[in-house]
């Protein structure tokens, strides 16, 4: 390659893989997306390697499973700073890449300050975890906030006295045209297309590329959309979530084994259901008119052709499916499939959609590789070049995706527990709770059946528990690579 690429790096919070309207979703509006989808490769079956922020985004940062790196869980105090030189941020800033990040790290514990970092490589470092804390140290987004004339506690405050009160679960702020919530022009979503703006436009040394990682908070709860774009859904006329009444009776069995989640499953009539889902769009229509402002940029400044840039979010939402929302140690597929798009009109094809079975642990090596680096041996992904330059078939790439949840919330339990999907099944094992479930995902797509106490599967089941068994076993870190035979 004559001239290294530059490497532009979207990762939304918490956004479903069902939510860009040239995928399928008939009542989401993401223009932007849509016309992203038609110059990418879009991967319509992507996991992440863990339903909880950190162990997921510290995976997809190394190629590493959570269980390798033992960062399994939000609340950790650091990142193994031993495994410093693993994040690609690091590796690339050795490499000459000048590196930036713009909103969420979450390596790390972001309770009430800025997260303690390692040597991450980022040269510019714009931080912000969320939209709340406004006084906390370190929080980027606050105090531009200010410079702005404004004041994110008052933004705050208007957003709790809008607190919807007609259900007794679920309350949520719901907008209105007297009373917003943070309004577009100050939300940590412009501000994220503002400071990446001000990245590329750096100086640097005479063709030095960049990467810059840009995470916005949303999608995440709690379901707080401008009014803007909170006004252009009606929530009646929305699908609402996939849900069966034998949901309830189902997720009761696995509350009452202690198994942990951040809610306990309820009928969608007491949560707000589709006026939830009204929000989570809009703020996914926010997110695509953002983007879109920072691809408009890249095509004015000539960039487009030689930056990667890659779409993606951390991990899922319930979104009140099986009658739950947020997240927590489950493995639907609202929750472990994430939008996964890739552009670079130099080298990789157009509005091709790959359905292949890929991880988020495969963004790292197919890096390494398009930029001519040695993938090493510690890295557990697979680089997706081939899939996107049209040299391999259909299912060659992976024969099934796992994902963790290995104690990964402050709640009671500390479940443990794996996923394990081939291209037809999935199967759950909550470990030493004589537990899991297994579903026939060919024709039981939104996982309501239960098969694996059904005599017909056992045999499906106990085939898949080996392999699971041994994928987990498999998921260890590497040994470094050996100097002498014996």
């Amino acid at each position: 390659m004559d001239k290294r690429p530059n490497i532009l790096w979207y990762c939304t919070d918490q956004q479903r893989f069902d939510t860009i309207g040239a995928l399928g979703n008939k009542h989401i509006r993401t223009p932007r997306l849509n016309e992203f989808v038609r110059k990418s490769v879009t991967f319509t079956h992507a996991y992440c390697q863990s339903p909880i922020c950190t162990p997921s985004r510290a995976s997809f940062m190394t190629g590493m499973y959570p269980s390798a790196l033992s960062v399994t869980g939000n609340g950790n105090p650091d990142f193994p700073e031993y495994y410093e030189d693993r994040l690609i941020s690091h590796v690339l800033a050795q490499e000459g890449y000048d590196c930036g990040l713009i909103g969420k790290l979450h390596l790390a514990s972001a309770f009430d300050s800025q997260e303690n970092r390692v040597n991450d490589g980022y040269r510019y470092f714009q931080y912000s975890h969320d939209h709340g804390k406004p006084h906390a140290f370190g929080h980027e987004y606050a105090e531009w906030v200010r410079e702005q004339g404004a004041d994110l506690a008052d933004l705050l405050k208007q957003r709790v006295v809008n607190q919807n009160p007609k259900k007794k679960t679920g309350l949520f702020p719901e907008p209105t045209p007297d009373s917003d919530n943070i309004p577009p022009h100050l939300h940590q979503t412009y501000w994220c297309t503002e400071k990446a703006i001000e990245f590329i436009k750096k100086n640097r040394k005479k063709d030095q590329p960049w990467m810059l990682n840009i995470n916005p908070f949303d999608p995440h709860p709690g379901f707080d959309a401008p009014w803007e774009y909170y006004r252009r859904y009606e929530p009646e006329s929305l699908p609402g979530p996939y849900f069966q009444e034998s949901d309830i009776t189902f997720q009761n069995k696995l509350t009452e084994a202690g198994i942990d989640f951040q809610s306990k499953a309820t009928h969608p009539s007491e949560f707000d259901g589709k006026q939830i889902q009204a929000s989570y769009y809009a703020m996914i229509e926010q997110v695509d008119h953002e983007f879109g402002r920072i691809l408009d940029f890249l095509d004015a400044e000539d960039l487009r052709d030689n930056t990667i840039i890659i779409f993606t979010s951390d991990h899922g939402e319930s979104l009140g499916d099986h009658g739950l929302v947020y997240k927590g140690c489950r493995f639907y597929e609202g929750l472990v499939r994430v939008p996964l798009i890739i552009s670079m009109p130099t080298h990789f094809l157009a509005g091709v959609y790959s359905h292949d079975l890929v991880e988020l642990t495969d963004i790292v090596p197919t890096l390494y590789e398009l930029l001519e680096i040695d993938i090493p041996y510690y890295v557990q992904g697979k680089p997706l070049n081939q899939i996107m330059r049209g040299t391999v078939f259909h299912n060659e790439h992976r024969e099934a995706v796992r994902s963790e949840f290995f104690g990964a919330l402050a709640t009671p339990d500390q479940t443990h527990a794996t996923m394990y999907r081939d291209s037809r099944w999935k199967l759950v094992v909550y470990h030493q709770k004589d537990i899991c479930e297994l579903y026939d995902l060919r024709n039981d797509p939104w996982e309501h059946h239960d098969l694996s106490e059904d005599n017909e599967y056992q045999d499906i089941k106990w085939e898949l528990m080996q392999k699971s068994f041994d994928a987990t076993v498999y998921a260890h870190p590497q040994m470094i690579p050996r100097v002498a035979s014996h």
